[in-house]
């Protein structure tokens, strides 16, 4: 009898304590859930060096481990949202970066990216390059200009004069522009800029990268070409030229490669065109091979203008590069009555070797 009474009192106390621990908590006052991650940032820092090398760092609020999805078909988690990774096909392209934080509860927040990333081809390393992300006048120690018009010996019945002037040469927004403008200046009708490496930098083979724009006005004649170092002293055409692209207002898209020297110049180049879409508003990346058996042209890396080298043409010594946007002349043809200013905008020159 007292066991069955000790036995009651036992169950009776347990029951009493479990419905005291229940009743601490009231409703309405649960632990709350993790809180789902937001504010997601992605930073991304590319090389220039032609290394494919990008720098991720990816943050958030409330997150705890990190993925990346790199665009390429690599996909890595990433705890701590900071990695490099090595981008490897050769060339210049996009990627649209995906990255996603999560907390501990499994809740998500997801947020893309496009990069451009540049892989420099194999066996050969970035010699030089000018990427223009530094505002005002284009860098001293890289470009001079040529100031003047066609009658110093270098002309092609052209109608502008050529400046050194911020109005019609500066870097801003990281392209460099070189601007044809519609103006009475010291004779002429237009002015704009003619920058070249000489006595900068000339180099002998390798490859050479220039990405950018063209302008669409009738009579505008933007380039991106190659002389001979020895012009001073040969003249030309025996120093050599290598017009890596041209392009006439005129005829919208269709871009133009040639080779210039002896027997093969002025109206009688070595030349080749190509037809693309959005020269005038997409930047496009202009490439020229070059090594002692060939002379490869190339637009967004397709091949369109080879030329075999040999010792009886003048490409086997050192050369200088040329940006510039002339108006009118022999390439160019008559301008537009209405033309008051076009751009022809560069984003980057890299040579390789």
């Amino acid at each position: 009898m007292m066991s069955d009474m000790k036995n009651m009192m036992i169950v009776l106390l347990t029951l009493i304590s479990v419905k005291v621990a229940s009743g601490c908590s009231k409703p309405g006052t649960e632990a709350p859930a993790a809180a789902a991650p937001s504010n997601l940032v992605i930073n991304a820092v590319v090389s220039t060096d032609g290394s494919g090398k990008v720098d991720f760092t990816v943050t958030a609020s409330n997150a705890s481990t990190y993925s990346i999805e790199f665009g390429d078909g690599v996909v890595k988690d990433i705890p701590t949202g900071v990695v490099s990774y090595q981008y490897a096909t050769v060339g210049t392209l996009n990627y649209t970066v995906r990255a996603t934080a999560r907390n501990s509860a499994g809740k998500s927040v997801t947020g893309t990216k496009d990069i451009n990333v540049t892989v420099g081809p194999k066996n050969l390393v970035l010699a030089w390059s000018d990427e223009f992300d530094k505002d005002g006048l284009p860098d001293p120690a890289k470009w001079v200009y040529d100031i003047g018009t066609g009658s110093n010996g270098w002309g092609n019945a052209e109608l502008q004069y050529y400046t050194n002037r911020a109005e019609n040469a500066v870097i801003s927004n990281g392209t460099l522009k070189i601007r044809a403008v519609k103006e009475s200046f010291q004779g002429s009708a237009y002015t704009s800029a003619r920058l070249l490496t000489k006595g900068k930098y000339e180099f002998k083979y390798g490859r050479v990268e220039v990405r950018a724009k063209v302008p669409a006005g009738v009579g505008t004649w933007p380039a991106i070409w190659m002389m001979g170092n020895d012009i001073g002293t040969v003249g030309w055409p025996a120093c050599g030229e290598a017009d890596i692209m041209e392009h006439r207002g005129s005829d919208l898209n269709r871009i133009t490669a040639a080779l210039h020297y002896p027997g093969r110049s002025g109206g009688n180049p070595v030349m080749a065109t190509t037809v693309i879409q959005n020269a005038t508003t997409e930047f496009h990346i202009y490439r020229f091979d070059w090594s002692a058996t060939s002379l490869k042209f190339y637009v967004d890396d397709k091949l369109f203008h080879e030329v075999q080298n040999n010792s009886t043409i003048p490409y086997n010594k050192d050369f200088f590069m040329l940006l510039n946007l002339a108006m009118g002349g022999g390439f160019g043809g008559p301008v537009d009555p209405a033309f008051t200013s076009a751009t022809f905008e560069v984003d980057y020159v890299r040579v390789y070797r």
